[in-house]
């Protein structure tokens, strides 16, 4: 994931967004899969205030200090240059993230995509340039991943005790479905659960297994669930009757 600051906090402003903008877009791109590397581009000297949650985030923030009217080209060919250096070192990665709306940075897209690389952008409606959203594999908005992260989770009969851990599996399963899985199996589900947040543990809640905290939630209404006979595993057809 590579963070054109400047133009992500004119996003931001476009979108009369706070500054966990960027937490929550680290939250979105977590439905798709991990995160293995994080880069934040910028003169840091000017944006002193938003270093410590960046770093909080496992953010590695690059340096480049603007240099007169020079700055901001010497930000896209540092992001150019490195993203390349990634893609042809670490051929491993298959999906880049771009947390730009600058149309400059077109061509990198259009490299990455034939070096056979996924490439998502990531911007302000308003702000993000039109060019560069249609040459990405997919563009997120600022302002749709602060709507679906405001929009509270059904739990519907989930006893007190159930409510952050049933939590927890609706958001999974909201991603897995955004993602448009079309099986979602048990094990994917806890998977998921486990990159959005790598300490849970279902035995911390009281389950002795995930498929018995699947069966609870079935019984609180929550989710439906299927046996699948041959593996014998469940797989989450879908919300209940919440």
């Amino acid at each position: 994931m590579i963070c054109d600051l400047e133009s992500a906090l004119l996003g931001v402003r476009e979108s009369d967004a706070g500054p966990s903008e960027i937490d929550l877009v680290l939250e979105r791109l977590l439905d798709k899969g991990k995160i293995i590397v994080k880069k934040a581009y910028a003169d840091w000297d000017r944006h002193r205030a938003g270093k410590r949650g960046l770093h909080q985030a496992g953010m590695e923030l690059i340096d480049i200090p603007q240099m007169q009217v020079s700055g901001k080209s010497r930000v896209d060919i540092r992001i150019a240059v490195d993203a390349m250096e990634l893609c042809y070192s670490k051929q491993h990665l298959d999906t880049f993230v771009l947390i730009s709306g600058d149309g400059d940075l077109t061509p990198l897209v259009s490299k990455l995509k034939s070096n056979n690389k996924h490439v998502i952008g990531v911007g302000s409606v308003n702000s993000a340039s039109q060019i560069l959203i249609e040459n990405c594999d997919e563009y997120l908005f600022f302002e749709d991943v602060r709507s679906q992260a405001a929009a509270p989770p059904k739990l519907g009969e989930a006893a007190e005790g159930q409510v952050e851990v049933f939590a927890l599996l609706v958001e999974a399963i909201e991603a897995l479905m955004r993602e448009n899985q079309q099986i979602l199996w048990g094990s994917v589900v806890k998977q998921t659960i486990q990159r959005k947040h790598p300490s849970f543990n279902e035995s911390r809640h009281g389950y002795s297994s995930f498929s018995k905290m699947l069966e609870e939630a079935e019984l609180a209404g929550i989710i439906e669930l299927r046996k699948d006979q041959k593996s014998g595993s469940y797989v989450v057809t879908g919300f209940g009757r919440s």
